[in-house]
Formats: structure tokens, C-alpha cells, sequence
């Protein structure tokens, strides 16, 4: 089968074996399959978590129907219509466990059904276990304008947030955040950004803080987050490492979370999953959580779609048909 593979020579089209399901998996027939960020780093050989290395099928996140059940899997049936994130994903056919599997809406196509794993799962995880939102409360995704903020404040809407603020240092995005649940959009390279969103919050500062970027931001964010409230790290675009304000953390008593999905055992894993679909599966099936698909591309253009993330041109997913 033909699968994309990191190569000393970026991402090539390989011809390489068929995957054969084991106990409790399926195997797939991918029919479109989205990017994430962490393919940048797949792509130079890097390994994320337990995916990657040098001369491996990339790829974390896709969609399409069932072509094979292992032994003891009861849930999925051949010509099921599933989506989900996992390995070697840019390929014609990858394998999933099936605990890791969602069941695509009727009405959603495999392109947009390979947008929603990752998001779905991250922000549920991020802005209700983690976040600990009650209905009404503030919320602030730091890096709104990314593919998984825009998720973030959809969900946020969808469980009861009160004031959603979306962040980006692009005007063109900002005036975007508006259409997936922004109340307000805020340019973090502004001097008086954290007075915003104090003025915004009488005084008080958001009760949730989802924050993508850190680096340099991370001291703002601290001020822009209510005394006791609550902070939950997603990413660190603006960098791993940074100036953190210790006796500001103290004094405004915050909780700051991290939510990396690579330290955790399979039934921590599980227990997302179900509580996602749960949750935020009726939303999908009824068109109220979805994300724009910002330029679609044929499986062996995946180093084209590739270059164009990493020039951060896109808007929402960019998305691989197969």
C-alpha cells in the first residue's frame, strides 16, 4: 500500500506493507487524513510520544471505514464509517484500537470527520476534566486562531461558558474568531492586552485560561487569569522554556495544569475517549462543532501540504484525501 514516510529527504510516497489488524484492532480504509502540528516534527525523523522515527508512516489523525476487525473486537463491523487519532495515518489503510475509535456522524464526510479527533478530545479534556468549567464562567483560549482553539471555543460555548476570548496576533484571524464562539478577539502583541481582558471581566480576570503559546506570554497569561482560577497548557508555540513570575503564580493562587495526552496509560486515554464522545458526539452529529477545512490536497502532495503549514499560512485543517 502507498503511505507517506520521513526520509533524510523529507516526506516521500512509499510503497510499504499492509498493516494486518492484531486483538483489538481494526484495520481501515483511510479515505482523507488531516495534519497536526506534530507531523513538522515527525517529518524530520523526530518521534511524538510513541509515533514517528525515521523512516515511518507519518501521520496522527484520519478517517474512513472499517476493512477488518482483529480478534475480540464486538464494536465496529466491516463498512463501518469510523474516525480517530492514531499512527501511521497517511497511508491507504491504518490500524486503530478500538476503544480509540469514533463513529462518523451520518452527514459528515471523511474530510471533515478526519478534522475532529484530536481537536474533540484536547479540548474536552482541556476545558471540562481539566478545566473544571462550570456554566457561566469565563473563558480565554490563548492562541485561539489555531485549528484546535478554534475547536476550544466552540466547546467552551457548547458547555455553558459565559465570555469566550480568543487571542491571535493576526488581524485577518482575529476578525474570524468571532464565527467558532469568540466574544471578543484580543491581539496579544498589544501593550495593554491583559488590561482587555481585565476590563472585560470587571476587574476579575477568566476563570479558565487554555493556553497554546506560553514562552513569553506566560506571565501575562498568570495576570489575565482570575485570583484562584484555573490555567491548563496545551502547547508551547512561543517557546519550551521561559521567565515564569513564581510569587505572581503564589499570589493569584492559580492552578496551572499540564494535559499532555503522551504521559498517560491506555485507560486514562479510554476514560477521554468515552467521556468525549459522550459529551461532545450529539454536537457533532447536529453540525454544532465542526472546523474549517482550509485547503485540501491528494495523498502524494503531502510534502506541498506540509510546507504550507510550517509557512503557517492556513486557516483551520489542512486535510489529505486518499
Amino acid at each position: 500500500m502507498r503511505a507517506i514516510v520521513s526520509s533524510a529527504n523529507g516526506p516521500v510516497v512509499q510503497d510499504v506493507p499492509m498493516p494486518k489488524p492484531g486483538p483489538g484492532q481494526v484495520l481501515v480504509r483511510v479515505r482523507a487524513c488531516s495534519l497536526n502540528r506534530a507531523d513538522l516534527l515527525i517529518m524530520q525523523g523526530l518521534a511524538h510520544g510513541f509515533a514517528g522515527g525515521a523512516n515511518t508512516p507519518m501521520g496522527l489523525e484520519w478517517a474512513g471505514e472499517v476493512a477488518e476487525v482483529g480478534t475480540g473486537v464486538t464494536k465496529w463491523q466491516v463498512g463501518d464509517r469510523v474516525m480517530g487519532a492514531g499512527f501511521a495515518a497517511f497511508a491507504e489503510y491504518t490500524l486503530g484500537f478500538d476503544w480509540m475509535i469514533y463513529a462518523i456522524p451520518a452527514g459528515v464526510s471523511y474530510e471533515q470527520a478526519a478534522t475532529l479527533p484530536v481537536a474533540l478530545q484536547t479540548m474536552h479534556d482541556a476545558i471540562s476534566s481539566n478545566g473544571q468549567l462550570v456554566a457561566g464562567q469565563s473563558v480565554l483560549i490563548q492562541g485561539a486562531s489555531s485549528a484546535v482553539g478554534l475547536m476550544g471555543m466552540q466547546v467552551a460555548k457548547f458547555l455553558g461558558a459565559g465570555l469566550v476570548i480568543g487571542t491571535s496576533t493576526s488581524a485577518q484571524r482575529r476578525e474570524r474568531l468571532s464565527e467558532f464562539g469568540a466574544d471578543l478577539a484580543i491581539d496579544t502583541k498589544a501593550a495593554d492586552w491583559v488590561a482587555q481582558v481585565s476590563k472585560a471581566t470587571k476587574g476579575k480576570g477568566v476563570d479558565l485560561l487554555i493556553d497554546f503559546v506560553a514562552g513569553s506570554l506566560i506571565n501575562g497569561s498568570l495576570q489575565a487569569t482570575r485570583i484562584g482560577g484555573r490555567m491548563v497548557n496545551i502547547g508551547r508555540l512561543d517557546g519550551n522554556s521561559g521567565e515564569f513570575d513564581f510569587d505572581l503564580h503564589n499570589m493569584r493562587r492559580i492552578t496551572y495544569i499540564g494535559a499532555s495526552f503522551r504521559s498517560r496509560t491506555p485507560q486514562e486515554l479510554m476514560a477521554v475517549i468515552e467521556r468525549t464522545a459522550s459529551v461532545l458526539g450529539p454536537a457533532v452529529a447536529d453540525g454544532v462543532l465542526k472546523l474549517p477545512i482550509d485547503k485540501l490536497y491528494q495523498l502524494d502532495e503531502a510534502a506541498e501540504a506540509l510546507a504550507r503549514m510550517a509557512r503557517n499560512e492556513h486557516f483551520g485543517k489542512i486535510v489529505l484525501e486518499v
